[in-house]
């Protein structure tokens, strides 16, 4: 009922890439209708064209005689008329994207195949097991669904209490792979859908106002409190300077020297 709801809310204003995979083939006859009367879509038909081709195999019938009908209809599209963006009236006939190979599996429709339908494709498509699978599948693949295999000798795989049976009691959907001797269980189970969490911002009375502390200097900042200097305690031993002072014996000493010398 949910899923029946989605579709009739979906309209190309609202497509998506990922959710254009909820939809069927005479829903798109259905968004289409009357697209070209929308001046918002019809300025922007082509792009979601262009979506919509992303899940649906889109063919414009030039000839729409019975015989060419009938011939698509057997594969399985749908025909019926659309028009452009210029009001053309056209034929289409709209087949959705089967999804039978692991090459078919895309990020956007990893979310809309069952855990059932996954092991259906796996197992057309297996040899070796999931590690023969390229990362970029096994990627996708783990996007929507929780993975975990196990490779036992056959008459171990199924042993009462085992990890077979406790994965099938717990709802995973099973491929088993023969190798040799040896089968390698590969369990699948569709993974639930997590919300993702909001950002919560701090809420503040309306008629508080914030206080600018922009040019507030941190405690840190703050300059030291000068020093009083009181200068009858200067004394000889706590008082110090940068310049060199000649004392008045240094002085003589020299003069002595240089007299001295002079002789």
């Amino acid at each position: 009922m949910k899923e029946t709801t989605l579709k009739k809310a979906l309209t190309l204003k609202t497509l998506t890439k990922n959710n254009v995979w909820d939809l069927q083939e005479n829903d798109i006859f259905r968004m289409m209708d009357g697209a070209d009367k929308d001046s918002d879509i019809k300025d922007c038909i082509r792009r979601y064209v262009d979506m919509i081709r992303s899940a649906f195999m889109i063919e414009e019938l030039k000839d729409d005689s019975a015989i060419i009908k009938g011939k698509y209809e057997k594969q399985g599209y749908k025909i019926g008329n659309v028009r452009t963006d210029d009001g053309t009236k056209v034929v289409w006939a709209v087949k959705k994207r089967p999804i039978v190979r692991v090459t078919d599996l895309t990020y956007e429709n990893i979310h809309h195949i069952s855990a059932a339908k996954l092991i259906e494709i796996l197992e057309r498509n297996f040899g070796g097991g999931w590690d023969s699978l390229s990362q970029s599948i096994q990627d996708i693949i783990e996007s929507g669904f929780d993975i975990s295999t196990t490779t036992l000798p056959k008459d171990r795989l199924h042993k009462p209490g085992g990890m077979y049976e406790k994965k099938v009691a717990d709802g995973y959907e099973v491929l088993e792979v023969v190798k040799g001797t040896w089968v390698e269980a590969i369990f699948a189970k569709v993974k639930p859908e997590t919300e993702k969490p909001r950002l919560k911002l701090q809420t503040r009375d309306e008629d508080e106002i914030p206080e600018d502390t922009y040019n507030k200097p941190e405690e840190d900042d703050e300059p030291d409190e000068p020093t009083e200097f009181d200068d009858e305690n200067i004394t000889e031993d706590n008082y110090r300077t940068t310049f060199e002072i000649s004392s008045d014996s240094d002085e003589e000493a020299e003069n002595i020297s240089d007299f001295d010398g002079d002789e």
